[in-house]
């Protein structure tokens, strides 16, 4: 799998990696043994970067990840988690005190003595101007409990001001072929700094998978169903904030691109892989055929500019109007 560069961690990964939301909570039950399936099938197939937050499943992802990287010593992983959202969202929970107590568990959850990187998990606004934040973010990395750290974020806003930051190693921001914005400034900023982006959401929640249609339902645990509206967290990370009906027609208008050989979702995975700037690239999957066909993506031929020019004016038709400028 061709490697791509986090320059101010000094690492390269595989630029398809895994999101390990599914396996800690969120999208309907998976048992411990399919999670630990999933995960052996995405590092078999050349995965090297897993992404994962100590809120998914309140650490069983952190967990069971911990567990399969005792099991599977000398793969040369990565492993990213996430603090901050197991709290109430004030400005004011971002303390270095609380810093060390969240890492601590997150390093007991995945017995590792040094976290690789740590993203704050799209905390308020307000964290990202605050310069006691980072450093006390620089004091974790002094005391050796993380590596280095980024930022997951929910608005490009909050992407460029925390790409300013001297420390900040990645951002990790929603992009996929119905969430464009990121394109216009963010990736070009970041390529310019030296932070790694990491695209999440690749999939637009399954959407751009092209499993769905208008007969789909989903679990009342995950959340395409209780968050479809926004009614438990940002709405922008359900769907990626795309109308249900909407995305399945941006789908359908995208189906003719993806050609023999390939799937919808490994189109629409190649799509980000394909623009400047991106690190990695995190689908999740709830099992080994998911993950499977995910990583294969990376081998996939490149898009040409007929296919990507597509892409874009299905998005300014159907796409932009409604999500463009609300992150």
């Amino acid at each position: 799998m061709e490697q791509r560069s986090f320059d101010r961690l000094g690492r390269q990964v595989g630029v398809v990696g895994l999101g390990a939301w599914q396996l800690g909570a969120d999208w309907g039950q998976v048992s411990e043994s399919d999670a630990l399936a999933v995960l052996d099938a995405a590092v078999e197939s050349g995965v090297t970067f897993l992404d994962t937050a100590d809120v998914y499943g309140d650490g069983r992802s952190e967990q069971l990840i911990g567990r399969f990287l005792r099991d599977n010593a000398g793969h040369g992983l990565t492993v990213a988690t996430k603090m901050g959202r197991r709290v109430a969202q004030t400005p004011q929970a971002y303390t270095l005190d609380n810093f060390r107590a969240w890492t601590d568990r997150s390093r007991a959850n995945l017995d590792v003595d040094t976290l690789d990187l740590v993203q704050l998990h799209c905390p308020p606004s307000e964290v990202f101007a605050d310069d006691r934040v980072f450093d006390g973010l620089d004091t974790l990395v002094a005391e050796k409990r993380i590596a280095g750290y980024g930022v997951s974020v929910e608005t490009c806003d909050q992407a460029l001001t925390a790409i300013a930051r001297p420390g900040v190693a990645s951002v990790q921001i929603i992009l996929n072929a119905v969430r464009l914005k990121p394109l216009d400034e963010v990736l070009p900023a970041a390529a310019a700094a030296g932070v790694g982006i990491i695209a999440r959401v690749p999939l637009a929640s399954g959407l751009l998978s092209g499993r769905y249609d208008e007969r789909t339902t989903f679990a009342a645990d995950d959340h395409r169903t209780y968050n479809r509206h926004g009614e438990s967290f940002d709405v922008g990370e359900t769907f990626s904030g795309v109308d249900f009906d909407l995305g399945l027609t941006v789908v359908r208008r995208l189906a003719p691109l993806v050609g023999d050989g390939r799937t919808m979702a490994q189109f629409a995975l190649r799509w980000i892989i394909d623009q400047p700037g991106v690190t990695v690239v995190i689908p999740g999957a709830r099992n080994p055929e998911q993950a499977r066909g995910n990583a294969a993506a990376a081998g996939s031929p490149a898009l040409t500019a007929t296919e990507l020019d597509t892409v874009r004016s299905v998005y300014d038709e159907l796409v932009r109007p409604r999500v463009h400028d609300r992150w």
